[in-house]
């Protein structure tokens, strides 16, 4: 699929046609921080980029990163990417891009940087809050409805960052040794998927080395697999200070430079690659090649000669935006557990409820690096349990651990990297009160059986651009704190707001988790919704939640976050396909997500559709309210002479079901999904002769069980 037609590719071709070569260098790098140079005489506008993906940015100034401070650059914060990937909703991935391009048009840009599409390769990358998923399939399919909605409006989506940008540490240098097979089966399917299935018109290449190159240098990435094996013809941008090499990455596919300082005319697309091509060492046809793909894009959202008039106007921070972000919110709310069934809490049985930690009164929108957003509003988790139950409960709030807020400024990675080492310091005097305070008030409620809500996790000390946390474990004192809370009420309900995993070494003396993600500006009336049941929470994880640290295979077979080179030698182990196959005990398992009802699942048949495999089953609502059940399909590919994970996720579905409803429920996967596999001998895909197919609610909950013979579906390749 190609947004890019065949009038597109002529128009562009005509207009570079007219350029000088001063007027296509400047076209293809910038000329502020966030757009290209414009050609006035020809009509050619700027090409302005913004960053997403969670929100259109505020406004910088073009030759520093302060901001302008505008009154009118306040925008919708809309769930994170995990948040996203964990409704298993395309049709909440896709409201996410429709109301971010409409936003970002509103606001003048061009293209969105986003979304994120690396793997979760660790539970310590400090942008997995970002990413969707540890699986590949999970990330294309939301990736995609994603794309689909912000080019709605216009505007170009840029997923992310191509490819394997799956650690912070040294993330300009690090070189990545990863096998083809891991390439091709983990890292690369969801850009894949964007190129040829959404449609994307932009790309982003990477910081990191793949193999010994440069991500936005490597032949074999953009010459070799973007452009002639998935076919793009759209614009592939650097990361900011992507390229390092004038002459390396002019020869390569790879068509705007952009850059984080403001000597415009010095980044290796501006003077010095006029020089290389006046002096004879980069030809000026790839110069051409860059700029049409520019002017094609730009001719594709519309910004060239009469095109213009029908170019959609956008709009942002208008309420129905604001709705759909509560939507999402809703949908990505995970119930890990809930042993007691303490959840719905009955707010007309409650008359007061404690509320202790540090982020049930924090905010989140002002850090995370480029995720940074100018939020029109956040409400926090204490005003959104506030506003729910409207006066009807008192309510008693205990900070419980220190965090300060810190907001992020165009110092945040100075500033943030310091904020974090700080958090390694002893124990203060303040942080033990704090402790013992909440402890105190926590006894007297549970002496009256009044509920407790404890609402800790991570924020963007920890989960933040150009950083990688050093453990799983939880910052600030929390695990003491939680500790004594279980002691005193093993019923108390602890909700977690972070974007990765972390350890929980108390939990089996709790009842009642929670996770909540970085959940965009409605998050805290999401959440009270879902504790007081008047939301059904439907949210699986799109990641493994490993016991500890050791147990991650990046950690423990291959290496990460360290500097200068890492190995990726778990290969296409990653997740849950590791800890299924080597059989290792996890806290949560890929695809798990409770609900406050529950669903049975019978009678699987699986049929060819030459071309296709259709996988029919009924699922039944067995408890006592609706609920929306997440039906998953797990391949086991068999006779391959390759050794295989034990499960693949292939396809998935989200249904809701009334009280006792019995629904027939199919799920179709592409035979290419559904079968192929990489061959590492021959180089290429290839077909599985035959696979068992497992459908369940998650990798750890499969409940059904057949099989699938290869014949109608298709040749290798």
């Amino acid at each position: 699929m190609t947004m890019i037609s065949e009038a597109n590719k002529r128009k562009a071709r005509e207009l570079t046609r007219q350029l000088t070569l001063e007027e296509k260098i400047g076209m293809i790098h910038g000329a502020a921080l966030f757009h290209t140079a414009a050609v006035p005489r020809l009509g050619i506008p700027e090409m302005v980029f913004d960053d997403g993906p969670m929100g259109v940015r505020a406004d910088t100034h073009d030759d520093n990163w302060a901001p302008r401070h505008n009154t009118r650059d306040e925008v919708c914060y809309l769930p994170s990417g995990s948040a996203v990937a964990s409704t298993w909703n395309p049709a909440l991935a896709f409201e996410t891009g429709r109301v971010l391009g409409e936003e970002a048009r509103g606001r003048g840009k061009d293209v969105i940087l986003g979304p994120s599409l690396n793997i979760k390769r660790s539970p310590l990358c400090g942008r997995n809050f970002e990413y969707m998923s540890e699986d590949p399939v999970l990330t294309a399919v939301q990736g995609d409805a994603y794309i689909e909605g912000v080019q709605l409006s216009d505007v170009a989506a840029c997923p992310k960052h191509y490819a394997a940008n799956s650690q912070e540490t040294d993330r300009l240098e690090v070189d990545e040794t990863i096998s083809e097979r891991a390439l091709r089966e983990i890292y690369l399917p969801a850009f894949r998927s964007a190129v040829q299935d959404a449609g994307a018109l932009t790309i982003m290449g990477a910081y990191n080395k793949v193999n010994g190159r440069q991500c936005c240098e490597s032949p074999v990435l953009l010459d070799r697999i973007l452009r002639h094996e998935w076919g793009f013809d759209g614009l592939v941008v650097s990361d900011w200070g992507g390229i390092k090499d004038t002459v390396k990455s002019a020869e390569v596919a790879i068509d705007v430079d952009m850059n984080v300082t403001y000597d415009f005319d010095g980044y290796c697309f501006g003077r010095p690659l006029l020089e290389a091509v006046r002096g004879g060492e980069v030809a000026e046809a790839l110069i051409d090649e860059k700029a049409e793909h520019v002017l094609a894009v730009m001719d594709a959202l519309k910004m060239l000669g009469d095109a213009r008039k029908g170019r959609k106007a956008g709009s942002y921070a208008t309420i129905e935006h604001t709705a759909r972000t509560l939507d999402i919110a809703r949908e990505s709310i995970v119930l890990l557990r809930n042993d007691h069934d303490v959840l719905p809490l009955d707010g007309s049985a409650i008359s007061r409820l404690l509320i202790v930690g540090a982020n049930a009164d924090r905010i989140h929108s002002p850090g995370g690096g480029s995720a940074v957003i100018k939020a029109i509003h956040e409400i926090s988790p204490l005003n959104g349990i506030n506003g729910f139950v409207g006066g009807n409960i008192d309510i008693t709030y205990a900070k419980g651990y220190d965090a300060p807020q810190v907001n992020q400024d165009d110092t945040w990675q100075e500033d943030s990297l310091e904020n974090a080492a700080d958090k390694s310091a002893d124990e203060t005097e303040r942080a033990r009160r704090l402790r013992d305070e909440a402890l105190a008030l926590a006894r007297d409620f549970a002496a009256s059986g009044d509920p407790i809500v404890f609402v800790g996790g991570l924020n963007h000390d920890h989960d933040l651009e150009a950083y990688d946390r050093k453990g799983m474990g939880l910052p600030y004192g929390q695990d003491a704190l939680i500790d004594g809370l279980l002691d005193i009420d093993p019923d108390t309900v602890l909700v977690f707001v972070a974007g990765s995993p972390v350890e929980m070494p108390w939990q089996g003396k709790a009842s009642t988790i929670v996770w909540n993600w970085y959940n965009g500006m409605e998050s805290g009336f999401a959440l009270a919704e879902t504790l007081f049941g008047a939301v059904d929470p439907s949210g699986h994880l799109p990641e493994t939640f490993p016991v500890r640290l050791a147990d991650c295979p990046a950690n423990s077979i291959g290496t990460f976050g360290l500097e200068g080179h890492v190995d990726y030698a778990e290969d296409i182990y990653v997740g849950y396909r590791y800890y299924q196959t080597k059989g290792v005990p996890v806290l949560f398992p890929f695809g798990h997500g409770l609900s406050y009802t529950s669903f049975d699942y019978s009678d699987l048949q699986v049929h060819d559709m030459h071309g296709s495999i259709r996988l029919d089953f009924h699922v039944t609502n067995t408890g006592g309210r609706a609920g929306k059940a997440v039906p998953q399909a797990y391949f086991t590919l068999e006779g391959t002479d390759e050794d295989r994970p034990k499960y693949e996720l292939k396809g998935f579905t989200k249904v809701e079901l009334e009280a006792g409803e019995t629904r027939q429920v199919t799920i179709e996967i592409p035979c290419g999904r559904a079968l192929r596999y990489w061959c590492n001998e021959a180089h290429a895909f290839r077909m599985a002769p035959k696979a068992a197919v497992h459908v369940g609610e998650s990798v750890g909950d499969l409940r059904l069980s057949a099989s699938v013979v290869r014949r109608h579906y298709g040749k290798d390749g």
